[in-house]
């Protein structure tokens, strides 16, 4: 990538680059620009961000999501000039059995390996982690994506240290970011990185966030284990999750899914990699997490509600599974506008 330093941002609006290809997810291509966009309220119209979606060509591109974008340039036609950041989203496919692949075109590929060489910075969004893999431009580097693809990421590319939790991360001109909304906390954090933080948090009130997430934020720590191949063990985890404050005990599981209690064992720890137990424990945590993030409950409802019955339980989980406490991981991600 370009070291050339970046222009001044009372005089320039900085060049950014979203990469449009067919079959990329709608999200990834809409919710950067929608924060870039928001931040010209807070900027005077000389600074901010000039964006375009660029394509290999300017036909019509159909998203995943079956809506159709026409780019505004080519990819041959912003390869002679200077762009502040590239932004590339990713594709994922779906198998039969609801395992998600996310999958990259060598001729995409190419073209951001090439343009990368005349940014300031190179940013993925979501699995657009997987492109910048391919290109070579996370070698050596920390990375995070979306956690559904974060061992398919790890296991091509062993060169990347990849970590599927925090919701995006920065190692020098290259960030990634985690999955589909993270692209707004990623996004908001380029704001930041060029801006300050006041300016970012002024565009987050205007998306009605709450404030920024740091990056050391974690992804929802209970789908980063295996996704299940199986009805039944999806079926399982949401009821998991509705009944959440009840005692959930491995006999009631295995009636509710018409098994053994040995037979239920033996499918957490194939399935979720886990004893039924220590997910219980994981979804309780994730819940947890959830209300001492955006609420001012006490321990002891937090604990009641997420099915710990004392506070004393709820530290101990925490201690287990964030070595931290719940105090601590509050006073730290409470959020507020």
């Amino acid at each position: 990538m370009s070291t050339s330093t970046s222009p001044s941002t009372s005089t320039v609006r900085r060049f950014i680059v979203v990469v449009l290809f067919d079959g990329v997810d709608l999200l990834d291509v809409t919710g950067p620009p929608e924060v870039f966009a928001l931040l010209q309220r807070e900027v005077d119209e000389a600074t901010g961000y000039h964006v375009v979606l660029a394509a290999e060509t300017m036909d019509p591109v159909t998203t995943s999501a079956g809506v159709r974008i026409l780019p505004d340039t080519t990819f041959r036609e912003v390869s002679g000039r200077s762009i502040d950041t590239l932004l590339v989203p990713g594709a994922v496919e779906v198998d039969g059995q609801g395992r998600v692949h996310a999958v990259t075109d060598p001729t995409v590929v190419h073209r951001v390996k090439a343009l990368a060489g005349r940014a300031r910075r190179v940013a993925s969004v979501c699995v657009g982690a997987h492109i910048l893999a391919d290109a070579g431009l996370l070698d050596g580097k920390r990375a995070t994506t979306h956690w559904s693809t974060a061992r398919q990421l790890a296991a091509e590319h062993p060169s990347i240290e990849v970590d599927a939790d925090p919701i995006f991360i920065r190692d020098q001109d290259v960030w990634t970011g985690a999955g589909i909304s993270a692209c707004l906390d990623l996004s908001l954090a380029l704001v930041a990185d060029d801006f300050g933080e006041a300016v970012a948090l002024r565009v987050a009130r205007q998306l009605v966030m709450y404030l920024k997430r740091p990056s050391g934020q974690s992804q929802f720590s209970v789908p980063l284990e295996p996704v299940s191949t199986t009805r039944r063990v999806e079926d399982l985890r949401h009821h998991i999750t509705r009944n959440i404050a009840e005692q959930l005990t491995v006999a009631d599981l295995a009636a509710h899914a018409h098994v053994s209690e040995r037979q239920l064992t033996r499918i957490f720890k194939t399935e979720l990699g886990m004893t039924p137990a220590a997910y219980i424990e994981s979804a309780r945590v994730e819940v947890a997490r959830n209300q001492l993030e955006s609420t001012d409950a006490t321990l002891e409802r937090v604990a009641s509600a997420c099915g710990f019955n004392t506070t004393d339980t709820l530290i101990r989980a925490f201690r287990r599974k964030l070595d931290t406490t719940p105090t601590e991981y509050r006073n730290r991600f409470r959020s507020s506008v």
